[in-house]
């Protein structure tokens, strides 16, 4: 018998299940489970293998491309292969009976290993059912946000670290602390990235929920701006009774679940959590006083720059004070400030390659164009002056058929834009839906390239801050881009 409990009834809200010994740990181990990954290589997914292999158990799975993180995943014991091909599911994994199978909603139906575990009975769960089951039994911390969801996390999940000495994480980035990310301390906190995509986020139960954004987004899925804001209504409506919820101020949601606290945050507007005295520093850095309905955290600083990340801050502070609150154990500002200040942020947000007078080049994820307007405000902000090329791969077909006017908005902050083609990811190509249809209502200066021919565009460029946005492939050109830039430095 698996040590794992029925998915399905997990899954349907039923509350018999089988016991087990692995994700929440309860019980003594019989036997080894084996988890099979489809889609082991995503962010959230090698997370979640990399959960397994830390309890003992055999992980193996499939991913369309090979990768820094699938290379991690395989050093730590995991077996992944990277053709789709049913024949290369190792021997171990072929029993329905000692084998889970967890699936990213990236994976098409028609996918051959997907449907060959369906014709042979295995147990299929999608990544967000597996976390809203290893999340039961834990203090839930979710942040959940179209965008600044990543940086969010990774913050609490930090601060949870330096300011409690404890607490866990699934992330959606890799922490540049924790060199990881998984996240795995002492004690029942656990912070998670609360996905909107395919509704992930209805599969958790928070105790204490952010809400950083609700824009208009994934409206392949949801259809509607509407409908994408009822969803997160619902998400909200799971917090659990004399929970908390973090909303940034400006994001409207129907909040009917009146058995918990309901706080606003921020970036500097008074409300019950902001930032005040913001003075910019050397760098692109800031200093600020820090208010809470509990008092004033002066003199904060962040370890990484934009103001952005500030904002991104004080949800991650409200976070953390809704959960000492329900412990009744205050805040120490001074560890509060310390961990605040050693904040190394995630790979690929506001990630600084070259930093020089002389030449600038950042690499960052944003891929929304609210999102992709805040990181060129940041960072205008923080090299006042100075000349900004922005080299920007839309991701898929639909949100550039949907926001390609906002998208060249965003971009036209900018003095100079690089296109590249659209990362089709998941998506077919749509007839007509290209980059060029953001260039043609770019305001300033732009041109489009193939990835392959961008280190050396840019390079003969006249370039001065220089920052590549997309949450595609665009970042394999980090280090050629990194080193062309850095001989012009």
């Amino acid at each position: 018998m698996k040590e794992f409990s029925t998915i399905a009834n997990v899954t349907s809200g039923r509350e018999e299940r089988r016991t087990c010994s692995t994700a929440a740990g309860c019980g003594e181990r019989r036997e080894r489970l084996n988890v099979y990954f489809l889609g082991i290589g995503g962010i959230g997914m090698s997370a979640l293998a990399r959960y397994f292999l830390h309890e003992g158990q055999r992980v193996a799975g499939y991913d369309r491309v090979r990768s820094h993180l699938t290379d991690q995943i395989e050093a730590e014991g995991a077996v992944v292969h990277y053709e789709e091909d049913p024949a290369l599911i190792p021997a171990d994994f072929r029993d329905p009976a000692t084998t889970i199978v967890v699936y990213t909603p990236a994976v098409p139906a028609d996918h051959t290993e997907l449907r060959w575990f369906e014709e042979h009975g295995f147990e299929i769960v999608k990544r967000s059912q597996m976390l809203g089951y290893l999340s039961q039994g834990k203090f839930v911390m979710a942040v959940a946000g179209t965008h600044g969801k990543t940086t969010t996390t990774t913050l609490v999940a930090w601060l949870n670290h330096r300011v409690t000495g404890g607490g866990s994480a699934f992330l959606g980035g890799i922490s540049r602390n924790f060199s990881s990310n998984l996240v795995l301390g002492r004690g029942r906190r656990l912070a998670v990235e609360a996905d909107e995509f395919d509704r992930s986020f209805l599969r958790l139960w928070p105790d204490v929920a952010v809400v950083t954004s609700a824009d208009a987004d994934h409206l392949d899925i949801y259809g509607t701006h509407e409908a994408l804001r009822e969803a997160f209504s619902q998400f909200v409506g799971q917090i659990r009774e004399g929970g908390a919820l973090v909303v940034k101020r400006g994001v409207d949601l129907k909040i009917g679940n009146p058995g918990i606290r309901v706080y606003r945050y921020s970036y500097d507007e008074p409300c019950d959590f902001y930032a005040r005295n913001v003075t910019l520093l050397e760098g692109g850095h800031y200093r600020y006083d820090l208010v809470t309905p509990g008092g004033v955290v002066e003199g904060c600083t962040l370890g990484i720059p934009g103001w952005v990340n500030i904002e991104n801050a004080v949800a991650a502070v409200a976070a953390l004070w809704c959960a000492s609150e329900r412990d009744g154990e205050p805040l120490d500002a001074e560890r509060l400030r310390e961990a605040l200040a050693s904040f190394e942020g995630v790979k690929r947000r506001f990630e600084f390659y070259v930093n020089t007078p002389r030449q600038v080049y950042m690499d960052d994820y944003a891929h929304h164009p609210r999102e992709l307007a805040a990181a060129i405000t940041s960072v205008k902000k923080m090299f006042p002056g100075r000349r900004l090329t922005a080299l920007f791969q839309p991701h898929l077909y639909t949100r550039t058929r949907d926001f390609y006017r906002e998208f060249a908005e965003a971009l036209s902050h900018a003095d100079r834009v690089v296109l590249l083609p659209i990362y089709p990811a998941r998506e077919e190509p749509i007839p007509g839906v290209e980059s060029e249809m953001i260039g043609r209502l770019l305001t300033v200066p732009w041109t489009i390239c193939d990835r392959a021919e961008l280190a050396e565009k840019v390079a003969a460029m006249d370039t001065d801050v220089v920052v590549s946005f997309g949450a595609g492939n665009i970042d394999a050109c980090c280090g050629a881009l990194a080193e062309k830039l850095r001989e012009k430095a």
